[in-house]
């Protein structure tokens, strides 16, 4: 018998015994179905949330002066007061920096601000922020109503506002807010635009916000407050290259803060994807246990291979004794139940595999919208599982069965 005989003669015991096949083979299907799915479902829902994260500003990092918000003392020594990033410094930041990643410049003009309308006024806690053209999308807002600056008002500095939700409720609670004129810090700004309700996520102070031309922040006076203190935003479109970029990015800005050789850093450079690192971790622990369960599974459905296949080798005791008798060697026999073991756990795998590739990304798609995951990776790790499982639990029924005295097993009843 050779090795394509003993394939066919495996798959004629399978059919002849196909009740008992389809248990075994779901026994192992239930295994990799849980093993695939955890992991098709971690990898989608991983997918679905990176894609958030870039949406929000993940592939991107923030430049500001260092000791900013850690004014004071550090363990009994004064801190060092490190100047501003002026308007000069940002802007050659921005003309140095390669063309493949998004400056943008903003600076916080003012807090605690009343703005007001023909007849209303807003609280003390509206925040006025002063942006260039590419701040609204570094910073992934979106507007609800309205439009964008134009290159002109961001040139010219021209009076003009795009305003948060909770400003439009408050001031305009039952007309349209973009063409009408609100005041703040002395001067008359026309709304060309409002904002997308951010909500409580934020604490509100999102939908409290009034974006205005760079260049119109900048003309603004400012009385006792000093002068602007500018950050930068900087946007990459591979997150891959977040890490070179950066580098690249400390040294242009050494350079334009004429940082000496050997000082640290009179900037600070923070990630914003901190909380994608964060996923990539917790997905990593959910991986490990998913392989668990799917493992645990996997053995107890090999552990039910092993005593069909024993079965199946006292059933047939007189069947190899035929066999022995006719010139088939050991070897042959043991192939042909080694054969059938490792079909039943590949017909089961492949089952498994497809009932796993849908569960896991209707879980995906049960917890928020995700693309289609079809893990390949873990696909070819489970059936090379299956036939691992199928050599383990057929190897000793297929032993035994080899070793089986031909004129005992002509004998056996």
């Amino acid at each position: 018998m050779n090795l394509i005989e003993n394939i066919l003669e495996g798959l004629r015991s399978i059919h002849g015994n196909l009740l008992r096949t389809v248990l075994t083979g779901l026994i192992i299907a239930f295994g990799i179905m849980s093993l695939v799915g955890i992991l098709t479902a971690v990898d989608s829902m991983k997918y679905s949330l990176t894609k958030t994260f870039s949406s929000l500003g993940a592939n991107s990092f923030d430049i500001r002066r260092a000791g900013m918000n850690n004014r004071g003392m550090d363990q009994g020594r004064a801190e060092k007061v490190y100047p501003v990033i002026s308007y000069n410094q940002a802007v050659m930041y921005k003309e140095q920096m390669p063309a493949d990643a998004r400056v943008s410049l903003s600076a916080f003009v003012s807090g605690a601000t009343v703005v007001k309308s023909e007849t209303e006024k807003t609280n003390p806690n509206v925040n006025i922020v002063a942006g260039d053209e590419n701040y609204m999308l570094n910073n992934s807002l979106n507007l609800s109503k309205g439009r964008d600056f134009s290159t002109f008002e961001q040139e010219q500095g021209a009076n003009v506002a795009i305003v948060g939700d909770e400003i439009v409720s408050t001031l305009f609670k039952n007309q349209e807010a973009v063409g009408n004129y609100i005041s703040f810090l002395g001067r008359r700004f026309k709304i060309i635009g409002v904002l997308e309700k951010k909500g409580s996520s934020m604490g509100g102070s999102g939908d409290r916000r009034i974006i205005i031309p760079l260049e119109t922040g900048r003309q603004i006076p400012r009385t006792g407050e000093g002068t602007l203190n500018y950050d930068i935003k900087t946007a990459i479109y591979r997150a891959d290259e977040l890490d070179y970029v950066m580098g690249e990015a400390t040294g242009v800005m050494r350079n334009i803060r004429q940082d000496a050789l050997g000082q640290e850093d009179s900037f600070e450079i923070r990630r914003s994807d901190s909380a994608l690192r964060s996923l990539d971790e917790i997905s990593g622990y959910l991986k490990i246990g998913g392989f668990l369960i799917g493992f645990i599974t996997l053995l107890g459905a090999s552990v039910g291979l092993m005593n069909i296949m024993m079965v199946s080798v006292n059933e047939r005791t007189r069947e190899i004794g035929v066999r022995k008798a006719l010139g088939a060697t050991a070897f042959q026999i043991r192939q042909q139940f080694l054969i059938e073991a490792i079909v039943i756990c590949i017909l089961g795998g492949f089952v498994g595999v497809m009932l796993g590739i849908v569960m896991g990304n209707g879980i995906a798609s049960l917890m928020g919208e995700g693309g289609f995951i079809v893990p390949w990776i873990w696909v070819i790790v489970g059936m090379a599982i299956c036939v691992i499982v199928g050599v383990i639990s057929g190897y000793y029924p297929a032993f035994k069965a080899s070793k089986l005295d031909p004129i005992e097993s002509l004998r056996y009843e």
